[in-house]
C-alpha cells in the first residue's frame, strides 16, 4: 500500500471475515473462494469512486479469490486490470504440500489461529449442532484438510473438503479472465508443487503468468540484506502503469 501511494494510487484494504482485528458475528466464516463479500466491497467503491480507474492486487489465499472472482465476473468485472501473486490455484495440491517438511510448520501456526477462532464460536453459536463437533474435539484436527472436512465445508455449504477444492480452486476459472492479468508465481514456494501452474491452455488471452526460479511465498525479494528491493511492489506498479 505504501508502494501505491507513493505512485499516485489510492489504496484500499478489504479484510476477510474476522481478519481485521473484529469478530465475525455468524457462525461462518470466509474461505479461498468466498467471492461474495468482495462484491460488496467493489459495489461499495464503485459507488464512492464512481469515476476512477479499479485496480485489483491480491495475496496469497487473497490471491486465489481475485482470480476465481475475474473468472466469474468475466466481461463484467470492473477491474482495469488486476494482480495476484503466489495465488494457491489447486487448493487439493496446496492442503497436500502444506502436510509436509518444514510447510507443517506454517500449517501448524496457521490451524492454531483458526482453531482459536473456532473456538470462540462455540460460546456464541451452537455449533456442535452444526458442525457435528464437540468443542474439545475440535483441536484434534491437525491439517487443513481435517479443519475444512469439519468445519469449513458444511459451514460454507460445500459436501466435503475436496467438494470446496475443487470448486474453489481458482485454475479453471483462468480461461474465462476477461480482465488484462498478470500472474507472479514462484518455483520454491514451499506451500505449493509446480503442479499447480496452469497451461497456457487453460490461459484467456487476458491473462499473463510470470514464473521467477527464486522468490517463496509472497516474497519476491531482490538486492540484499541491508539494502532490500522489493521486487514484486516494482513489478505491481510497472504492469498497472501499462494501463493508465
Amino acid at each position: 500500500m505504501i508502494e501505491l501511494a507513493k505512485n499516485g494510487f489510492s489504496a484500499v484494504l478489504m479484510h476477510f471475515r474476522g481478519c481485521s482485528g473484529k469478530a465475525n458475528l455468524l457462525p461462518r466464516s470466509y474461505h479461498s473462494g468466498d467471492t461474495a463479500d468482495a462484491l460488496e466491497f467493489l459495489a461499495k467503491l464503485k459507488k464512492d469512486c464512481p469515476n476512477a480507474k479499479l485496480f485489483g492486487v491480491g495475496y496469497s489465499l487473497g490471491a486465489n479469490m481475485l482470480l476465481k472472482l475475474l473468472g466469474e465476473m468475466a466481461e463484467d468485472s470492473p477491474f482495469t486490470a488486476a494482480l495476484a501473486i503466489s495465488a494457491p490455484m489447486r487448493l487439493d495440491i496446496c492442503a497436500n504440500a502444506m502436510n509436509k517438511g518444514l510447510s507443517r510448520f506454517y500449517q501448524r501456526r496457521i490451524l492454531k489461529d483458526l482453531i482459536r477462532a473456532l473456538r470462540i464460536k462455540y460460546e456464541k453459536h451452537d455449533m456442535r449442532s452444526l458442525i457435528g463437533l464437540r468443542k474439545e474435539e475440535i483441536s484434534d484436527l491437525k491439517t487443513f484438510w481435517e479443519f475444512d472436512e469439519a468445519y469449513t465445508a458444511p459451514i460454507h455449504g460445500f459436501s466435503s473438503a475436496l467438494d470446496y477444492y475443487e470448486k474453489c480452486s481458482s485454475r479453471q476459472y483462468l480461461k474465462n479472465v476477461k480482465t488484462p492479468t498478470l500472474i507472479i508465481h514462484a518455483l520454491d514456494d514451499p506451500f505449493m508443487m509446480p503442479e499447480i501452474l496452469p497451461q497456457s491452455g487453460e490461459l484467456s488471452n487476458s491473462v499473463r503468468l510470470e514464473i521467477s526460479e527464486c522468490g517463496g511465498h509472497v516474497g519476491f525479494i531482490a538486492g540484499s540484506l541491508f539494502k532490500p528491493i522489493y521486487w514484486s511492489e516494482k513489478r505491481m506498479i510497472e504492469f498497472f502503469r501499462e494501463f493508465l
